[in-house]
């Protein structure tokens, strides 16, 4: 299959059957535009029905996997109750739901900062390799905005609602390291050369399994985890509604 991305926003490569696909916005420390997201998604989905790709990784380009959603598209849109609406929740729920529904592995490449948006992204994927002094962080709260892309949940899973519940109402920065200790990630590394190396080598033995019975428990997996509670809150659909006042003046501050 033509892997070749529809926008420069995203690059794609495929070797020994592992696909890439990487946030294209090095400059902007690879934050996300809504364009980013459907063509992520759009690859993710392809890839599931493509018998050669046995991996996918999910990755950004240069020093950063992202800094989360580019705050700069939101100027002129009023977000509601803190959320910021379907320019970016829509595609967001296709990324999200193209990799918890693909038959294919999904790993998030977590280098060097990972925040909101872009760490629910990471927290849909199957797993996630970072380095110790990637930095992490859910910062909704910092701007009057509220997660609708499934992070009350997926972060929980990972690591507790306690911690999950500290991490999100003080919007605090944590280390790789740390997000290895707590579950966020599945390992970290001193250095991206020896995380790469690590992932290389976890792709080739995802690849030399059987990719009928790799799909069969990623689906078990998913039915193990409810999706039920996880795609209205994708959505935004929660059943009470939130009177957030002070968004606009905290995303102005941005």
């Amino acid at each position: 299959m033509d892997y070749a991305s529809t926008t420069p926003l995203i690059n794609t490569a495929v070797e020994a059957n592992c696909l890439t696909v990487e946030f294209n916005r090095p400059d902007a420390l690879n934050a996300l535009r809504p364009e980013m997201l459907s063509e992520a998604a759009r690859l993710v989905e392809q890839a599931s029905d493509d018998p050669e790709v046995k991996v996918i990784v999910l990755r950004g380009a240069g020093r950063a996997f992202s800094a989360g959603v580019d705050l700069k598209v939101l100027q002129g849109i009023k977000p509601e109750g803190g959320i910021i609406g379907n320019v970016f929740d829509e595609p967001a729920a296709r990324l999200a739901a193209a990799i918890r529904d693909s038959n294919v592995p999904v790993i998030a490449r977590a280098v060097g900062a990972c925040f909101t948006g872009a760490l629910e992204v990471a927290l849909h994927c199957d797993f996630v390799y970072t380095t110790d002094t990637t930095k992490f962080g859910d910062t909704h709260t910092k701007f009057g905005l509220r997660p609708t892309w499934g992070m009350s949940q997926t972060l929980s899973r990972a690591v507790g609602q306690r911690r999950a519940r500290e991490l999100s109402f003080t919007a605090r920065i944590f280390t790789g390291a740390q997000a290895f200790e707590w579950g966020v990630a599945n390992a970290s590394f001193e250095t991206p050369e020896a995380l790469d190396e690590a992932l290389v080598a976890t792709c080739a033995q995802i690849a030399g399994n059987s990719a009928e019975a790799v799909a069969a428990m990623k689906d078990l997996y998913r039915l193990a985890e409810t999706e039920q509670g996880i795609r209205p809150s994708l959505a935004g659909e929660t059943a009470s509604n939130y009177e957030i006042s002070d968004t606009d003046e905290r995303l102005s501050a941005f």
